[in-house]
Order: structure tokens, then sequence, then C-alpha cells
């Protein structure tokens, strides 16, 4: 398959972009095709097509083992990266088969691969302070068998200007979502949530955004015990709808230091993972509270995160709260939400956008920005000192 060039491709008035998202909740690799003309605020996008190809079980355990931050070697790093690779190049496939295009037609693909570990904060490391982040995914694997360049790698620019590089999908919502008459709330809800407020009428650096604390993370790894491993997560709340959230229990998660932080700020599995739920778990039957009244006030617990996010932390009020990410087919998750808010609640369905496809529309975004020299972070978001470049090409 011959390889396109670069120039070639930025001659075009319209490109044919392939976004690859792999998120937090380990559940599958998630690509959207794209259409795309002009960049910056004159951007255009259209999603034609998208795919979510779940993870086997194999794969999935091997993810979580990795993001433990315990486990993994230079063999299983190596190898973990070529992997993604491979998969990131099965669902830009797929997703081309779905549409009805030949992978030939695709012009770019932007990955934004696994993260296995994020440090936002320095830590001492081998004498030094040391901050960093990782997100794995080979991107020549994409790039040799799509025949087009792949950008990938997209947060360690952003890192290495001083920003946490999270969260990144706030440059795609505000090309996309901005409104001049209203304060915009996007809440997606991955494996962590993450809030962000375009005010009306708002410039680039007026945006806020940041993490909110777990999503779906904390709630999916109870259903997996309780359910002794057979279900991956609570299918639309069913479960949690069936206990009763506890005072006492959500109270002892809301001390959580980390949520009265000020932004900005991100996390991940690293917090919220295996060790945390073991905690949880073992407080929760101190206060004798039952397997699924515990599901019940962690799916709460996001809930109260949101709000207690848009009660501190956001100079304005947004007027209403659009649900993204998997989090928006939970109704029992949507309802704690508006009762803990006090904010009307949507989905992207319910203005026409599709909440599965938004993270992977968002990278199709960015890789497209990158090619055109466009800066594709956002300071006032991030913490970077200024707006740069993110993500690596493979040509």
């Amino acid at each position: 398959m011959s390889m396109k060039k670069l120039k070639e491709i930025l001659e075009k008035p319209e490109l044919k972009v392939i976004g690859l998202m792999s998120g937090t909740s380990a559940d599958g690799m998630d690509a959207a095709l794209t259409e795309i003309s002009g960049s910056g605020t004159r951007i255009r996008v259209r999603q034609k097509s998208f795919v979510s190809l779940p993870y086997p079980d194999e794969i999935r355990n091997e993810i979580l083992r990795l993001a433990g931050g315990t486990e993994g070697g230079s063999r299983d790093l190596c190898l973990f990266t070529f992997l993604m690779g491979q998969l990131g190049l099965e669902a830009c496939r797929a997703v081309c088969e779905k549409a009805g295009i030949a992978p030939e037609e695709v012009d770019l693909v932007g990955s934004h691969g696994q993260t296995l570990f994020h440090q936002p904060e320095p830590v001492e490391y081998a004498g030094r302070q040391v901050r960093g982040t990782l997100q794995l995914g080979e991107a020549s694997v994409i790039a040799e068998g799509m025949g087009c360049p792949v950008v990938s790698d997209f947060r360690t620019r952003d890192f290495a200007a001083g920003g946490q590089g999270a969260p990144l999908v706030p440059y795609a919502e505000y090309l996309l979502y901005r409104r001049e008459d209203e304060h915009v709330g996007l809440q997606n809800i991955g494996g962590i949530g993450n809030l962000t407020l375009l005010p009306a009428g708002g410039r680039p650096e007026d945006t806020l955004a940041f993490d909110t604390g777990p999503g779906n993370m904390v709630m999916d790894q109870i259903t997996e015990r309780i359910t002794g491993g057979r279900r991956r997560y609570d299918a639309e709340g069913r479960l949690a709808a069936s206990g009763k959230w506890s005072r006492e229990l959500l109270d002892w998660m809301l001390s959580d230091p980390w949520l009265q932080m000020k932004p900005p700020k991100s996390t991940g599995r690293e917090a919220y993972g295996a060790a945390y739920t073991d905690t949880l778990t073992e407080k929760a039957r101190e206060l004798g509270v039952g397997d699924t009244d515990l599901l019940a006030t962690a799916t709460r617990f996001t809930a109260e995160c949101i709000a207690l996010a848009v009660r501190n932390f956001c100079p304005v009020k947004p007027a209403r709260l659009i649900i993204g990410g998997g989090g928006s087919r939970n109704p029992t998750l949507l309802r704690d939400i508006r009762e803990a808010t006090g904010l009307p609640v949507m989905t992207n369905e319910d203005l026409g956008f599709d909440s599965e496809a938004k993270e992977a529309v968002a990278f199709a975004v960015m890789a497209s920005e990158c090619i055109r020299q466009q800066c594709n972070n956002m300071p006032s978001v991030t913490g970077a000192k200024h707006p740069v470049v993110m993500g690596k090409i493979s040509l």
C-alpha cells in the first residue's frame, strides 16, 4: 500500500479522518470516521460512521493489570504497545467497512492510544522530581496498514509545556459546541468523569475543563465483583436502582481531598482503580452496607462529584448539563445527576450528536489540527504555559 504524502493531504479541501479512542474503562476500541474541512474556528466536521470493538477478557485484563502501576516490565510494555497498534488498525478497517469505503480513501488517523499511567504531580524518581503520562499504541502499525499518516501521543507535548495533558477533548468541544447565548456544560462520563464549561460567547481561553473524579470506573469494578465477573458494567443502572445509597458511606467517599483541589486537575485508574475499590469495599463492610447498596452509593458518588465540581469550580452556572460517554446510557446515574446538581440534564443524542463517538471524533479533529500546525491544546484547561501543537506524526 503506497503512503499518502502529507503535502498532498494538506492541499485537499476536505479530509477523511479516523479518530481512535481507548479509554480508562478499558472496554474496547472506538473508531469514528469523519469528514473535516477547514481549521480553527472555521473547522467543519461531519461524522460518517462509528464502531466500537469490545476487548476480549484477556486483553481487558492485561490493560487493567498494566494500568495498576505496580506490574509490567519492558517486555510487557513492548508487546502491549504493538498489540494496541494492531487493535487500532483493526478498528480503522472495521469503521471503513461499515461506511462502505476502502481503507485507501482515508487521509489521516488520530490515535489516542491506551493510557497506562498518568502522574500530573511530580514525585521522587531516581533522585529527581518527575511527572509524566503514558499512552501506548504503536502508530507505525496503523500507518503501515492504512497507508496514511497517523497522529498519536497527543498528551506529552502539553505535559512538556507544564500542563497536565488532560483533559484534551475540550479543544474539540469548544469548536463544535460553543454558543453565543448560553453557558454550555458538557459532562463526559467514561472511566473518569470530566466537565467542560463553555461560557456564552467565550474565547478559547475562557473555557474551563477538568476531571470531576471517577465516572464509570468504580461502578464497573463493583459490578464485576458483586456479580462474580459475569457483568463488566451495570447495564442501564438496573443493579444500582435495586439498591439504596448510604449517606454515611457517601460522606466518607466525598472526604477525598482530591475532590477539593482547584483546577487544573486530572486523575485516572492510579487513583480510583482496584486499590481504591478494595478500600471502599472494606469500608462498606464496616458500615454494614450490602452489595447493591454499595453500587447505588458508588453511582451516587459519581453524580455528587459532578455536583461538587459545578458548585465549587464553575464561575458561571451552566444552563444545562449535556452528558456524553458510556455514563449517558445509565438512567439511574442520570437521575442522580439531576437530583445532585439541580440542573436540566440531557444527552448528546438529544442534540443530534453521538455520545459514544464523541471522544473518537475529538481525536480526529486534533489530528487534523496537528497536521495543519494549529495549536490544539487549551492552556486554560490543562495549565500549560502556552499553546502547543500536540501529536507526533508517523508517516
